[in-house]
């Protein structure tokens, strides 16, 4: 207990330090990027500096070979210098073939208003120019970079959380796998002493027909036992009689139930053939059987109906019980989810996992209404 506590300790402290390692790689490329923006900023305004000295420097004699160097320098902000007017004057770091077409630089003007207030070149009261531009293609990657880091960490929490859960259903199968073992064993020697017990019955001459009601049931417990030995393992598979197995299964509950159960059989054929292990088919048909009777409260109808087509065979039971809301018919099938006061919300659950992971079939719930009953259909290959 102490160990699973302390494994329970660290992961988590590996997950929140994970994540505060995460939020500061963020806060640092944020800081980076913000002030690498500054710098590109500072880097248009020098740039307008350039400019305006250029075109105010008349004394031919004054070296120009600083203002042309700055605007040389420029090789990674897409720029555009225009007039009032929005004419372009010229532009800097766009595709040279696409900016042939004007359309293009219109198109880029109206990027560049958009992302960056522009800089401004004051000539006199009366004349100015602006510079227009975009990020740097290093800035504009650096900008995506958070996303990308954001959806990792999302991906990460994801992985985390799904290792997780099926660390947790991992463990909670081994659990159930090891009590149903163990309730099996734990069967097998009250079952061996009751055949002991049912034949001094007989050399006492006790009445045979009592006999063979015990026998049936210790038979019964026999198959019980069975059942949760094969839980974990994988069941083996027969080609058998899917009428024959379901009407003993039905039968047998139909002998032991209230005579204020209608029990009705109806199978379109005699005999239909299926891939099927017969005790834990027999028990998922017992446990919707069950489901059925507690749903009418020991009184009313139900029909188990067998049909086929070219591919599989369906198997409906229907009862005129209480019925199940729509938005709880998909999680009945969930472990430990049930409605009654008493139960552990495992019959369905394993019910789905025999008849879809052991015979790759489907159950489900055909239809469901308050008060008026459900229809559960179990559909197998032929």
């Amino acid at each position: 207990m102490a160990s699973q506590k302390n494994s329970q300790i660290i992961r988590w402290a590996v997950i929140i330090a994970s994540f505060i390692i995460v939020t500061l790689i963020l806060w640092n490329t944020y800081d980076f990027f913000r002030k690498f923006k500054n710098e590109e900023r500072a880097k248009m305004e020098i740039l307008a500096t350039a400019q305006k000295d250029l075109a105010t420097n008349l004394d031919l004699n004054a070296s120009i070979n600083l203002p042309l160097k700055i605007l040389e320098n420029n090789k990674n902000v897409p720029m555009i210098l225009s007039n009032d007017n929005d004419e372009i004057i010229s532009w800097q770091n766009l595709d040279s073939i696409k900016a042939r077409d004007h359309s293009y630089l219109v198109k880029q003007l109206a990027i560049m208003k958009r992302e960056n207030d522009p800089v401004i070149i004051q000539f006199d009261k009366n004349q100015k120019n602006y510079i227009y531009y975009r990020d740097s293609d290093l800035l504009t990657k650096l900008k995506y970079y958070p996303i990308a880091l954001i959806l990792i960490l999302f991906l990460f929490a994801s992985v985390i959380y799904l290792f997780f859960k099926s660390n947790k259903i991992a463990e909670q199968n081994k659990l159930w796998t090891g009590m149903a073992k163990e309730t099996a064993h734990q069967i097998g020697t009250p079952l061996s002493s009751l055949l002991g017990w049912i034949e001094i019955l007989r050399l006492e001459n006790t009445d045979e027909n009592t006999i063979k009601e015990i026998e049936n049931d210790v038979h019964r417990l026999n198959i019980i036992a069975e059942r949760f030995s094969k839980i974990g393992s994988i069941p083996t598979l027969e080609k058998l009689n899917i009428v024959e197995a379901t009407f003993n299964s039905f039968n047998y509950l139909k002998l032991r139930s209230s005579k204020q159960v209608e029990f009705n059989f109806e199978a379109s054929e005699k005999e239909i053939l299926a891939n099927i292990n017969l005790q834990l088919y027999s028990w998922v048909i017992e446990n919707l059987i069950k489901n059925a009777i507690d749903a009418m409260e020991g009184k009313g109808k139900i029909v188990l109906a067998i049909t086929k087509n070219t591919k599989s065979v369906n198997i409906a039971i229907t009862d005129n019980g209480k019925g199940i809301p729509k938005n709880l018919q998909q999680k009945i099938f969930s472990p430990g989810f049930t409605t009654k006061k008493r139960g552990w919300g495992l019959g369905l659950s394993l019910a789905k996992r025999i008849i879809e992971d052991y015979h790759n079939g489907k159950i489900s719930v055909s239809k469901s209404e308050i008060n008026k009953g459900t229809i559960f259909i179990i559909t197998l290959k032929k």
